[in-house]
């Protein structure tokens, strides 16, 4: 089958183990998702599938290049948010399918993939963990990040050098996640600590392909 989906980030909690040991665990709404595209080796040079998640504003918000390709697929209600994901061998999912957290019943670890909270324009002792300089009065050098190259040769920063600018809202991706619980009735899954990105943000859960670690 599919080895993953759409899912979104509904908030953290904890949950209790049956050796009584309480586990922080990360909410998240996993799917329904709905197959919209397949992709073959033939027409497209590589095995894979595009999902949809379901939602059910988005029919109302869709332009026509959106509801003329999901029309393709079998009339596909529109969807806004489309991701591709990679297939299991021997599976073969159509256009129209539908995709839900049932396919983590039997796993143990998950990749997590989202994107981080924007922290906006930052500088080096926040973006980079500087330590900054002397604190006390007259030393004219507290969060300052120092020398950045010299002026007479080379003449110019080199390129990669740390420095103040954005910070945060960047794409991330947690290996070797523990499935603590999947509730298939509601679509839930518990994920065991914490994922990227805020309450309400979307992430792509695809199972590991070498599960060890936490």
């Amino acid at each position: 089958m599919v080895r993953g989906l759409i899912g979104k980030k509904i908030g953290m909690t904890q949950v209790f183990l049956e050796d009584g040991s309480v586990v922080p665990v990360t909410v998240v709404e996993a799917g329904p998702c709905v197959v919209v595209q397949r992709k073959t080796v033939e027409r497209d040079g590589y095995e894979a599938v595009q999902l949809g998640l379901v939602d059910a504003r988005a029919a109302r918000r869709a332009n026509r290049p959106l509801r003329g390709h999901h029309k393709r697929a079998k009339d596909v209600p529109p969807t806004r948010l489309l991701r591709e994901f990679a297939i299991e061998p021997g599976a073969d999912p159509q256009p129209g399918d539908t995709v839900s957290v049932k396919i983590f019943e039997d796993v143990e670890r998950v990749d997590v993939i989202g994107r981080s909270k924007g922290k906006g324009y930052q500088g080096v002792v926040r973006r980079h963990k500087f330590g900054g300089g002397p604190a006390s009065h007259g030393s004219m050098f507290h969060r300052a990040p120092g020398s950045i190259g010299s002026s007479a040769f080379p003449s110019r920063v080199f390129p990669g050098m740390r420095a103040a600018g954005h910070m945060g809202h960047a794409r991330v991706t947690l290996k070797n996640v523990r499935i603590v619980r999947v509730d298939a009735e509601r679509n839930l899954l518990l994920l065991k600590g914490s994922v990227p990105g805020a309450r309400g943000s979307h992430l792509l859960i695809r199972k590991s392909l070498a599960p060890h670690g936490r």
